[in-house]
């Protein structure tokens, strides 16, 4: 993204809680990275359902103060690097989810955050591709690698299969060489197939959790009815994790009752992570789908966008031209 000043940058700012209104195209002081940390000029950045949410006041509240930058996926250049920093030098192409879900700024020109949080960009990944990974991407390897423990020959049922996290997941599953059931509308079915999945079910026609048994692990995007119904598809001891759970307070209560297990989840900064979906991608097993990009001064409509529920993969705010 085009520098402005040495001393501020342009960026989005929510001054309050509320409606895509809220977000402002503002100049703000540039950030200096402090020890251990790196200075990473933003070319690229990711737009989640969780800018959303958190724009709307209804997540993450406690982590962030007003005004704040929103976003955290980040794909860019380390420009400076403080005090210690032994994992990049000036030059480096970076991607990484900085922070969250303390404020990270990604919306904006430049952003500072320790460099564990991030990770040499895939040489194969333009900069728009890499920074709709970060997020995504840890949350499905985090579930799928270091909560389920995928292995070869296991089910596993992704619902919203398609979707930012949703088809991240199916590659990842398929790599740990899982059998993968995708839930998508039936329009998105093809898709779903050609990044791996073994089966696809389209949920509008019938309810996954009467049709499908004996499942190892489900990863469970969307909470709700859904995620409570999900657990019906396990079999005796099987695995639900949701990204969702706040928004199924019953899970435990009814994992219990139906002799199944469940975890709620949050995804991390995870440096080792994104060094991992890096490989992935290196060795052609993962790839990140755009479905738009819209330049950064366009937040809102990015917003506005994926708060539809409909994308196919991610979208990304790119630099003014």
């Amino acid at each position: 993204m085009s520098t402005s000043s040495v001393a501020h940058m342009r960026a989005i700012q929510q001054q309050a809680w509320g409606g895509p209104e809220e977000l402002r195209w503002v100049s703000v002081e540039r950030p200096v990275p402090l020890p251990t940390e790196v200075l990473v000029r933003v070319v690229a950045a990711g737009v989640n359902p969780v800018d959303v949410f958190t724009r709307e006041g209804r997540a993450y509240m406690r982590a962030l103060s007003l005004p704040h930058i929103p976003g955290w996926d980040v794909s860019g250049i380390v420009e400076a690097v403080g005090y210690g920093v032994t994992r990049f030098q000036v030059g480096d192409a970076v991607f990484g989810m900085p922070w969250f879900p303390r404020q990270a700024g990604a919306y904006a020109e430049y952003v500072t955050a320790p460099a564990r949080h991030f990770a040499l960009k895939p040489a194969s990944l333009s900069h728009v591709e890499a920074a709709a990974l970060p997020l995504a991407g840890l949350t499905a390897w985090e579930m799928l690698q270091e909560i389920a423990h995928v292995g070869r020959g296991q089910r596993v049922l992704i619902n919203a299969g398609a979707g930012g996290v949703g088809h991240l997941a199916v590659q990842i599953a398929k790599s740990l060489g899982a059998w993968v059931i995708a839930t998508a509308r039936s329009e998105k079915h093809a898709f779903m197939r050609e990044l791996g999945a073994d089966e696809v079910h389209d949920y509008t026609q019938a309810d996954p959790a009467e049709v499908f048994k004996n499942i190892d692990v489900v990863i469970e995007l969307v909470g709700g009815e859904t995620c409570l119904r999900l657990l019906r598809t396990l079999r005796p001891g099987g695995l639900l994790i949701s990204a969702q759970a706040a928004w199924a307070p019953q899970l435990f209560t009814e994992a219990e009752r139906l002799n199944v297990r469940a975890s709620g989840y949050l995804v991390e900064p995870n440096g080792h992570g994104l060094d991992e979906l890096a490989r992935l991608i290196e060795a052609g097993r993962l790839k990140p789908h755009i479905h738009q990009t819209f330049p950064l001064s366009q937040a809102r409509e990015a917003q506005a966008l994926i708060a539809g529920g409909r994308t196919v993969g991610k979208i990304v705010l790119t630099g003014e031209s």
